[in-house]
């Protein structure tokens, strides 16, 4: 059971990581209508300029100096490139941002090489955050840290059972929620939040009150690459930092999106928690999906048509799991959980 809430857990730390991602992704299609194919490059950068800048001034001051730099070349793309290519319509922004994501992974890897760099967490995140402790006498326990040696040994009588916590998943998922509460008290409790809305709206009236609209888009683009760049810190540190980590979550933002619901921050957040779950929890079952049909009152027998892929295990599954619920998704509710507007 303690291994059961760790695994939850994991799912929940992942999903957060999907959700720093997609809500930058989210904020800028939702108020710019611009779906950036790069999104996920700006996280890669955000990860490769923090390890250079731990490198010189340690891990702190690159959590906050690395998003900064990302969000800075990210509204410098928006000024010279984008925005010339805005009025034309989405196509022509779908391929400019497409073709920025090879160039940004060519630098990286003239730069940088190919192989993973050893970004390190700090000590302070190094080992587990917490240990559950499960003992057939004492039932559950909660050791912040690593728990003692004798709190884990098996006493007369009992069986006890220690599973930890990392340090920097929690890490990640502190600095998750901080997130979502600072964006929502952005959008919806301040007076930029506002003309941000009503820009997207009424450009027009904004316009008229003498607020610069283009100026304001900039730093709605290079925000939303900000936040994919803080994403690239905390997911480069907690996982690898190497030139395929753009390529392994390129796709999977995409899913949280469109699951949650195009230009939703709430859907983000929801579609996130989803795909982490339905990423991670499949791995700790190692049944074949005839065993699980069979489990819920199916009849599954070796000669059933299509046996063979009935044979294939859930951990060999999880990793379509997420495109099979876009392609529900997609049917049933095409404007996604918590969406407003169709596609």
């Amino acid at each position: 059971m303690d291994q059961l809430f760790i695994n939850i857990l994991n799912g929940i730390s992942s999903g957060l990581l999907l959700f720093m991602l997609s809500s930058g992704l989210t904020l800028i299609f939702s108020m710019m209508g611009v779906l950036n194919f790069a999104h996920a490059s700006f996280y890669m950068v955000g990860a490769y300029v923090a390890y250079a800048i731990a490198g010189v001034v340690g891990f702190w001051p690159a959590l906050l100096l690395a998003p900064l730099a990302v969000g800075a070349l990210g509204a410098l793309f928006e000024r010279t490139a984008l925005r010339r290519v805005h009025k034309f319509g989405h196509v022509p922004e779908l391929l400019i941002t497409f073709g920025l994501s090879y160039v940004i992974l060519e630098l990286v890897k003239l730069v940088w090489g190919l192989s993973p760099v050893p970004f390190s967490p700090p000590a302070v995140l190094q080992g587990p955050a917490f240990t559950i402790v499960q003992s057939s006498v004492d039932g559950f326990g909660l050791v912040w840290g690593a728990a003692p040696a004798e709190r884990c040994a098996a006493a007369a009588g009992a069986v006890v059972h220690c599973s930890t916590f990392p340090a920097t998943r929690f890490f990640m998922m502190v600095v998750a929620l901080v997130m979502l509460v600072s964006l929502w008290l952005l959008l919806t409790r301040t007076r930029i939040g506002l003309v941000i809305q009503a820009a997207l709206t009424h450009p027009e009236m904004v316009e008229a009150l003498g607020h610069n609209v283009p100026r304001v888009f900039m730093l709605v683009f290079g925000s939303g690459c900000a936040l994919a760049g803080l994403a690239g810190v905390v997911g480069g540190m907690t996982f690898v930092t190497e030139p395929s980590m753009a390529a392994i979550v390129g796709s999977i933002i995409f899913v949280v999106v469109v699951v949650g619901g195009m230009g939703s921050l709430a859907g983000a957040f929801v579609g996130s928690l989803v795909i982490g779950l339905l990423q991670t929890l499949p791995l700790t079952v190692d049944e074949s999906l005839a065993t699980l049909i069979n489990a819920l009152g199916g009849s599954v027998g070796p000669q059933t048509f299509g046996w063979p892929l009935l044979r294939i295990t859930l951990p060999q599954a999880a990793p379509i799991l997420p495109y099979l619920l876009l392609v529900l998704i997609l049917i049933f509710r095409p404007k996604g959980l918590l969406g407003t507007r169709e596609g």
